[in-house]
């Protein structure tokens, strides 16, 4: 008798409302949309079986059926994009469940291979992602870049806005190589460990950091951090979409000219 592998489901919460970039799901990168970008790489993925948006905006539903993609209305007024997901979960079937930001790019479909991957084969009941800081662009300070520290195990320990770990002997906003590390805002969640995120309180550590993930660790959650070297590309403010955009060119150039490469080599 083989094993049924668990089926992973991918959602991406998108709303429309937003303080720093109304519409953001909607600004048009290159020739699509971002929810497109998002959701194009998240199907890509062969550990996936399935991939849907859920929004609570006729205009964002409208663009991804424009493009092809599954979505489903999530209406109410939800405290969380993980909160979103799982009243989708309530009404789909689904073993493990992705929440995947509506506005961080994966850059490869590989970044959520290093997060689905290890989870099926461990029986922790969330998990996410961490990225080495680059010491020569990351601001630790950024507030907007979401750090995070482990223990020995990959579990962990505490995710914050601030400079985590604190260097006192250091130099003030230096990213030390093997120290410090980006959290990715993609989790993977057992059914039944979603179902309990969203029935808890909101709790004190995450009212004050804004991060959903310290609602899990309050309650006694261990999360299970796992390492990827791919890139993603995330959109915050306006500036963001201009910069990302650019760099979707720039990546599909060269793409484009590694291609134009091989059909010449292979003459």
């Amino acid at each position: 008798m083989t094993d049924v592998k668990p089926q992973v489901m991918v959602v991406i919460p998108a709303r429309y409302g937003s303080s720093r970039f109304p519409g953001k799901p909607l600004v048009m990168l290159g020739r699509k949309p971002l929810i497109q970008h998002v959701y194009e790489q998240a199907v890509a993925c062969r550990a996936v079986k399935e991939v849907l948006v859920a929004t609570d905006d006729e205009r964002i539903r409208g663009a991804v059926e424009a493009f092809g993609g599954r979505v489903v209305m999530a209406t109410g007024d939800y405290r969380t994009g993980t909160d979103r997901v799982a009243a989708v979960a309530r009404t789909l079937p689904g073993d493990c469940f992705v929440s995947l930001q509506g506005d961080e790019i994966p850059a490869t479909p590989a970044l959520l291979e290093d997060l689905i991957d290890p989870f099926l084969a461990c029986d922790a009941e969330m998990g996410t992602l961490k990225r080495a800081m680059d010491t020569t662009q990351d601001a630790l300070d950024n507030s907007a870049m979401v750090k995070v520290v482990t223990d020995s195990q990959g579990y962990a320990l505490y995710f914050s806005r601030a400079p985590i770990p604190f260097v006192r002997d250091g130099i003030r906003g230096q990213v030390i190589k093997g120290l410090h590390y980006l959290h990715l805002g993609l989790y993977i969640y057992r059914r039944e460990t979603l179902l309990r995120f969203a029935g808890w309180p909101t709790s004190p550590l995450e009212d004050a950091e804004k991060l959903e993930q310290l609602r899990a660790l309050q309650q006694g959650v261990r999360i299970r951090v796992w390492e990827t070297s791919h890139l993603s590309l995330r959109v915050d403010t306006p500036e963001d979409a201009v910069e990302v955009a650019d760099k979707l060119r720039q990546h599909e150039s060269r793409k484009q000219g590694l291609q134009v490469g091989r059909t010449v080599s292979a003459r």
